[in-house]
């Protein structure tokens, strides 16, 4: 699995540090080989009840499939925008106000430690029809090397962080920091209804290579597949607007449309 940069508790420990990301370099179906071909096939379950009153009980916890998902729920020519790291008090109202414009439903992948902090902004998050993303507590991209009751604490830690911040709207999905997914996470996270949450498009926006640059990458690598990686904290996000400013109408003016990610 590609990951992004390396290190321990990039909020918890080191906090503003930017996040470094490797190019997908191959194709959508690599999301899906993730899997551990040793482990039980993921458990067939209903479909997920729709989260219009979800609670923070364990009732409210549907699993789901532990493989990776990239898909999109809006079929073939869908397109899942998913911001990671947030929320940000500078960043995401911008993002916010971007989506709004063009009406683009998102899924924000959000660090607990922020959401705990901003509460405000994940409340307007979920308000605006947008879905919740675990994210993790710290941002430990090395945590796939760290023990199972370590990894257990980062997500369902993070998870508490985050529904407690929007008022009861529990995350969706699981996006492992860096990428640094395990079997074991994957199925701690599919236990608690959360969905393991790749990406096929790495915009490589932390890295602030000018809005044409992640435009240019976001047109070369959608043939990869529907997920796109974008990241509204952890730094200056002047040129990750930008790009979503001119991508948002292009991808909808190419005949796509915008979805979540398939759970």
């Amino acid at each position: 699995m590609t990951r992004h940069g390396s290190g321990r508790g990039w909020y918890g420990k080191v906090l503003g540090a930017a996040v470094g990301v490797v190019v997908l370099a191959t194709g959508a179906s690599l999301w899906t080989a993730q899997a551990d071909p040793a482990e039980a096939p993921a458990p067939k379950t209903s479909t997920p009840a729709a989260p219009a009153a979800p609670t923070t009980s364990d009732k409210a916890a549907k699993p789901v499939s532990v493989t990776i998902a990239h898909a999109s729920e809006a079929g073939p020519r869908g397109v899942n925008i998913t911001i990671d790291d947030g929320p940000d008090p500078v960043w995401t109202p911008r993002v916010l106000d971007l989506l709004r414009t063009y009406r683009v439903k998102a899924t924000f992948c959000m660090v607990g430690t922020q959401a705990k902090a901003h509460p405000d902004l994940v409340k307007k998050v979920v308000a605006d029809g947008h879905r919740l993303c675990d994210h993790t507590v710290s941002h430990n991209t090395a945590m796939d090397k760290d023990s199972q009751a370590y990894q257990k604490q980062q997500i369902l830690d993070a998870e508490r962080m985050i529904t407690e911040a929007s008022g009861g709207v529990r995350p969706m999905y699981y996006r492992a920091p860096g990428g640094a997914f395990t079997p074991y996470s994957r199925e701690v996270a599919a236990s608690r209804g959360m969905r393991p949450l790749g990406w096929n498009v790495d915009t490589k926006d932390f890295e602030r290579p000018g809005a044409d640059a992640i435009v240019a990458t976001v047109k070369k690598q959608l043939r990869n597949g529907p997920t796109i990686l974008f990241h509204d904290a952890g730094g200056d996000r002047t040129q990750t607007v930008e790009a979503l400013r001119r991508l948002l109408p292009w991808l909808r003016e190419q005949g796509y449309s915008f979805g979540f990610p398939v759970r």
